[in-house]
């Protein structure tokens, strides 16, 4: 299947310490976006750098896993000043997230047509309407649950966005 022109070649999920949403999506996306036939580069970053060079949460890789993602291989890392020129798109999971990516967009003084466009993760999916992916850091098992199932349906969302193009 050929990409159609409006489908990223590159697409970066974000979060904050990325060891619980943006590596989980990261890894849905990946998955949804084969099953769907597109070629895109997808990888995962926090805007913190807090847990730089960890693997994910204990607690994702768990939920993750059972629900058919593998997730443990993944190593945290901070988002650079280069994702904005290497990817097409960056996703946060929440509005504070958009908000520093925003900033750290702003500071770099090329031209804006050169770097990525940013945007919420849940921007396109009609269930979610651009809320907030939740933080399930200090939740429970529910609230990996319900970061897990909101995952997919943005991911999804955004596929059929691009397979609509």
């Amino acid at each position: 299947m050929l990409m159609k022109a409006c489908t990223p070649s590159s697409v970066l999920l974000v979060c904050l310490g990325n060891i619980c949403r943006s590596p989980t999506a990261e890894e849905v996306f990946r998955q949804q976006a084969a099953i769907a036939g597109l070629s895109i580069k997808v990888d995962s970053a926090g805007t913190s750098d807090w847990h730089v060079g960890s693997a994910p949460d204990a607690r994702s890789q768990r939920h993750a896993k059972s629900h058919g993602y593998k997730i443990n291989k993944l190593v945290a890392r901070q988002v650079s000043a280069n994702d904005f020129r290497d990817f097409d798109l960056i996703l946060a999971m929440d509005s504070q997230n958009l908000a520093d990516l925003q900033a750290i967009k702003d500071s770099i003084t090329e031209s804006e047509d050169n770097l990525a466009t940013l945007a919420l993760f849940s921007e396109e999916d009609p269930t979610y309407c651009g809320s907030d992916v939740p933080d399930p850091y200090k939740g429970d098992n529910d609230d990996f649950e319900e970061v897990i199932e909101r995952i997919e349906s943005s991911a999804q969302a955004w596929i059929e966005s691009w397979k609509a193009c």
